[in-house]
């Protein structure tokens, strides 16, 4: 059987937002797979319930889909689509299920694109958000784009905010607004037009939506403080309704207008847990669902209402696995955990069945079915069971190991052609956030299963400062990123490396974002490992609290210190300020669009390391951001392993290989070659019903 290798990327697929339809009798989701070297292709799939048939395709492989959503009474879903758009913008679609079929058709042509699309309870509006200038709406530009109309990037580009991009786009001018279209007649409306970000367009009833806006003060980038707005569509009249602090607050309205929204403390923020709180319009008393729940809610955890609209639905990262759980809206009771297992990353709850994504140790995603009642699950698709069938796919080994601070949880990944007796060498992961959780899949599956059959056991673990073990844990690296985590993952590292089967001379390590910032922390104060690859990193604090995004509040937060309060605690907490004293041999991999952990920092690192000697490399990835590893194109994405296990077997006893720095440029490398494009089979029905 053939092992896992990082060109594998091109042959898998991933699916994503699950939506079940109001019958109750199939799920929607999106299904992406690479197309090419340099692009996606993501179409809408339907899926029954009850297991009982394959996933067939709904939408044409015509430019990227996104967001389906069933209209009220099934015989309609929405979604968005950049097909037949030279810009690449969302456009909002609208394709009949009634049975007869027929073609999807574009029912927006906007000039910001459309995301965040809810229908009316009567089906007869469709909410959505749309980035968009002063002048895109002064010329109307954000109804209706003209057919002469040509984007223009600003030149020079003037700056007048704190935070003024994210991700790998400038937002010059532009803030998310709230628009309504009317289905039957095409009318678009629009609802917002502060200068200020809205976002979580959220039906009430017929007549009334509910959004978010962040306007507080004189700069709301640099506050945590969001208003619950109510617009009623008739009198066009709208109200601050009540207020609470985030990092980007989602909202859900039952029909009798409790709100739900996730909250989380302003002070220090970016170490508070974020909990779910419902507020009663009517009797203007607020509950805190989660007060007693020692766990946190994920970044992008949405809460739901079930069913009879009682009880809440949220999800948390929980000790290596996501929960669901509900909460009866009233906290009369304390959350109950309705499911635990694999990593989800989207879900949808409804009358008699919830449909989830999620990845397991096996397979690195698909569309599963839970009967909550009974706690039966059922898996609706194999997307990658060919490919699956034909690759050697070894279980991780879940390990508890203490540390001195306490118990800490992390797993062991052995090759696939392991042979006992043989001495193998260790490659350690460190996960990014720093608040954030690793389980057993995940992005990072594809990863870990590559480095196994390469011949490394792979260890990765949930340090302290990791979510889903609770509030304490995940605040035990205040004011100190490096050393809290370096003992709990040292810990993890000496007791794998002591294993028979381990050569602990031969001790590899990499990660990513706070991952390359432990990476390139702990090369600064240890020789322990022969080679490390240091990815998109934060290198220096004061560099990052000024060229990064909103992630500035993360020094504030964590480490309750700017560079003017505190510079001195700050410089000694950077990785540069201990690049001096390394010696391990350091790859350093960054993308030139991060505006997450903006590149200077990176540089910085580098330079410092060529001045001393040492030996690295910097490879920078062109058109990528932050989330290069997850969503980068699929030639960078393969290009990114293969560096990774090219930089380890150059210093490898077990492997015969010459530095990477010593090799030609291409050597070992296989992005771009061997792809002709071609489609990989899910084993389900393509056929599409336009």
């Amino acid at each position: 059987m053939e092992t896992i290798q990082a060109s594998d990327v091109r042959d898998l697929a991933t699916p994503s937002d699950p939506r079940v339809s109001p019958d109750g009798e199939r799920v929607a989701f999106v299904r992406t797979e690479p197309d090419g070297d340099d692009s996606y292709e993501s179409t809408v799939y339907l899926v029954p319930t009850d297991g009982s048939g394959d996933a067939r395709r709904l939408t044409l492989a015509e430019g990227t889909d996104a967001e389906p959503r069933f209209s009220p009474s099934g015989d309609r879903l929405a979604f968005t689509s950049t097909r037949g758009k030279d810009d690449d913008t969302q456009q909002l679609w609208l394709l009949p299920l009634d049975g007869v079929g027929g073609e999807a058709e574009r029912v927006t042509d906007v000039v910001g694109g459309v995301s965040g699309i809810e229908w009316s309870p009567d089906g007869s509006r469709i909410a959505f958000l749309q980035s968009v200038t002063d002048e895109d709406r002064e010329e109307e530009r954000d109804l209706d784009v003209p057919d002469d109309y040509e984007h223009e990037e600003p030149d020079p580009r003037v700056i007048d905010r704190t935070v003024y991009r994210t991700g790998t786009n400038y937002f010059d001018g532009k803030r998310p607004q709230v628009y309504v279209l009317d289905v039957e007649s095409g009318d678009l409306t629009r609802v917002t037009d502060g200068d200020h970000d809205h976002g979580s367009p959220t039906w009430g009833d017929d007549s009334t939506l509910y959004f978010t806006a962040q306007k507080a003060g004189e700069d709301p980038d640099d506050s945590y403080r969001i208003d619950i707005v109510a617009h009623d569509t008739e009198s066009g009249e709208t109200e601050d309704v009540h207020r609470t602090t985030g990092w980007g607050t989602t909202l859900s309205v039952a029909e009798d207008h409790r709100i739900a929204y996730t909250h989380t403390e302003a002070e220090r923020a970016s170490i508070q847990p974020t909990d779910l709180r419902v507020y009663d319009r009517g009797s203007g008393e607020t509950h805190d669902l989660t007060a007693d729940l020692d766990r946190t809610l994920g970044y992008e955890a949405a809460p739901q209402w079930g069913p009879d609209e009682d009880r809440v639905f949220f999800t948390t990262p929980d000790e290596g696995a996501t929960s669901l759980w509900s909460a009866p809206a009233d906290a009369r009771a304390q959350p109950e955990r309705e499911y635990r297992g694999g990593a989800v990353d989207g879900g949808h709850v409804a009358d008699g069945v919830t449909a989830v994504t999620k990845s397991e140790w096996d397979h690195p995603g698909d569309v599963f079915a839970l009967d909550l009642e009974g706690g039966a699950e059922r898996r609706l698709t194999e997307l990658n069971a060919e490919y699956l069938d034909s690759v050697a796919v070894p279980e991780p080994e879940p390990l508890s190991f203490e540390s001195e601070q306490g118990p800490v949880e992390g797993w062991v990944l052995t090759s696939p052609e392991f042979e006992e007796g043989g001495t193998y060498p260790l490659a350690v992961e460190v996960h990014g956030g720093p608040h954030a959780m690793w389980t057993t899949s995940g992005t990072m599956w594809h990863e870990f299963q590559t480095l196994a059959a390469r011949g490394y056991v792979v260890f990765w673990s949930n340090p302290r400062g990791s979510t889903g073990y609770g509030e304490e844990f995940m605040q035990a690296i205040e004011r100190d990123w490096g050393d809290v985590t370096l003992t709990d993952v040292m810990a993890g590292v000496e007791e794998v490396a002591a294993r028979d089967y381990v050569d602990e001379t031969n001790v590899f390590l990499t990660g990513g974002s706070f991952g390359g910032y432990m990476t390139s922390w702990t090369v600064g104060q240890t020789d322990y490992f022969r080679a490390a690859v240091s990815q998109r990193g934060v290198y220096d604090f004061t560099g990052f609290y000024g060229s990064t995004d909103g992630a500035y509040k993360l020094v504030e937060g964590d480490y309750d210190a700017t560079p003017w309060e505190e510079p001195e605690l700050l410089w000694e907490h950077s990785p540069v300020a201990h690049a001096d004293g390394v010696e391990t041999p350091t790859l350093v991999l960054h993308s030139d669009e991060d505006f997450r952990t903006p590149d200077n920092t990176a540089e910085l690192f580098h330079r410092i390391l060529r001045k001393h000697g040492v030996d690295t490399r910097l490879v920078r990835y062109p058109r990528e951001g932050h989330e290069l590893s997850r969503s980068g194109e699929p030639a960078h994405m393969v290009d990114r392993i293969e560096r990774i296990v090219r930089w380890f077997d150059g210093y490898s006893e077990h492997h015969d290989a010459e530095r990477a720095l010593d090799r030609p440029d291409d050597d070992g490398l296989s992005a771009g070659e061997g792809d002709d494009g071609s489609e990989s089979d899910d084993g389900g029905d393509d056929g599409d019903e336009e």
